[in-house]
């Protein structure tokens, strides 16, 4: 590729969702139109030892896609068109800049589903989702991003373009470099197309809504689910002070019914029979329960859940949070996180993927001043090394960005943490692909 230089315009917003930013200015943005176009940037920044921060809906939450001193930002989000959806293979291809629900909608359209929905899946990109491996509320069948994620095409650190994966589910020739680029943040290459696996969508979705003394009870019941050989396609739990947030936002009632909110969907040709059986598990101990096969009262129960970070976020400035454990010790990790909220007195909300032990921690920052953003920091703090000693992550979905930098070597260890770091040098020698971001 040439290394001409590309049309770099002035910066006019840094941050991503999470609103940190590294320090210095970056030197400008290249508004991607096509791969061509991604090659030459990269090319160029090679040629010259230019760091490259790839950008594209800036939804993220740990800082991955803030440029900082001397960085090229790289915007992909107008590679945003589907190319191709085959139903008979079960498969889309798809440019990085696609907003995610609206593959899912066309997708729809063939009687299919983009099985990946992140919370952000109506402002959230293909590619962002690939960069983090997001997971979403149908996580608990579907699984998370990688799972969807076939092939890859990728620019790499000189400019060079390559093909990771094929159109095929089984394939076993080679090291399969395509599950490495999912997750890596934007640090082993720029991706500028995807394959992506499409499954047949379900005819009948049914949901239950089901309200417990205490948001541990709820993570107890949810777990019961599991152990009576149930696998809902949702498990959503949502604690007492997010159900007040929600019911400010939305003008709802939803705080008066408990101390906490499951809601378990159920899909496909057994839907109706399964959220039967959900229904009796979840009654042992639940304060009420109400089920329902009507799809307008499922989306509203779901549009509620997906409306826990918004309403949060209304509420002021917070730190958003994300570990996982193992689904054995969600309850426990739950009353630890309340723990620490009484502890530090921080004001915290917590909801969470019940259904793979993912748990989203929000922490408010009660002011702006120092000691309020102290307290907010010692409670994340605390979250990170309960996560860590229950047998978990410090990150379910969100990534490591520059935010947990430090609590990611922590986890990792330096044996790891090296190999790492090994494997990112093959890819990009000069370390010129988002520096700074995951390790």
């Amino acid at each position: 590729m040439s290394a001409a230089a590309p049309t770099i315009a002035p910066v006019v917003a840094r941050a991503d969702r999470s609103g940190w930013s590294p320090a210095g200015e970056p030197v400008g943005v290249v508004r991607a139109r096509d791969v061509d176009e991604v090659r030459a940037t990269l090319a160029y920044a090679s040629a010259h030892g230019i760091p490259v921060v790839t950008r594209g809906a800036a939804s993220g939450l740990a800082g991955a896609a803030s440029a900082g001193e001397g960085a090229i930002v790289l915007d992909v989000s107008g590679l945003d068109r589907i190319l191709a959806i085959d139903a008979v293979d079960g498969i889309a291809r798809v440019e990085p800049g696609v907003i995610t629900a609206d593959l899912d909608r066309a997708a729809a359209r063939h009687g299919l589903l983009y099985a990946p929905d992140p919370g952000s899946v109506e402002i959230s990109t293909i590619g962002g989702n690939i960069a983090t491996n997001a997971g979403g509320l149908r996580g608990a069948k579907y699984g998370v991003t990688r799972d969807a994620v076939l092939a890859l095409d990728v620019v790499l650190a000189d400019g060079s373009l390559v093909h990771l994966g094929r159109d095929t589910v089984k394939g076993v020739v080679g090291l399969d470099l395509t599950a490495l680029v999912v997750g890596s943040e934007g640090s082993l290459g720029v991706v500028v197309g995807a394959t992506l696996r499409l499954l047949p969508r379900p005819r009948v979705t049914a949901t239950a809504a089901a309200f417990f003394a205490d948001v541990a009870a709820g993570a107890e019941a949810a777990v019961a689910l599991g152990l009576a050989g149930l696998r809902p396609s949702v498990l959503e739990l949502v604690d007492d002070r997010t159900l007040e947030a929600i019911d400010a936002l939305r003008g709802s009632d939803l705080a008066s019914r408990g101390g906490a909110f499951l809601l378990v969907q159920t899909d496909g040709f057994g839907a109706a029979e399964e959220i039967e059986a959900v229904r009796a598990v979840l009654a042992l101990t639940a304060t009420g329960v109400e089920t329902t096969l009507d799809a307008a009262e499922g989306l509203a129960l779901a549009a509620a859940r997906r409306d826990a970070l918004p309403a949060i976020e209304a509420r002021g400035r917070v730190l958003i949070e994300d570990i996982a454990v193992p689904r054995s010790r969600l309850a426990e990790a739950i009353r630890r996180i309340h723990a620490i909220a009484a502890r530090t007195g921080a004001d915290v909300y917590v909801f969470a993927h019940a259904g793979d032990g993912n748990l989203h921690p929000i922490i408010r920052v009660r002011d702006e001043s120092e000691a309020a953003r102290a307290q907010a920091d010692a409670a994340a703090e605390a979250v990170f090394a309960l996560a860590l000693e229950l047998g978990g992550t410090v990150s379910g979905e969100h990534g490591v960005g520059g935010l947990k930098r430090e609590w990611a070597r922590r986890e990792l260890g330096p044996d790891v943490v090296a190999l790492q770091r090994a494997v990112r040098r093959l890819f990009d020698p000069q370390g010129i692909l988002n520096p700074g971001t995951a390790l």
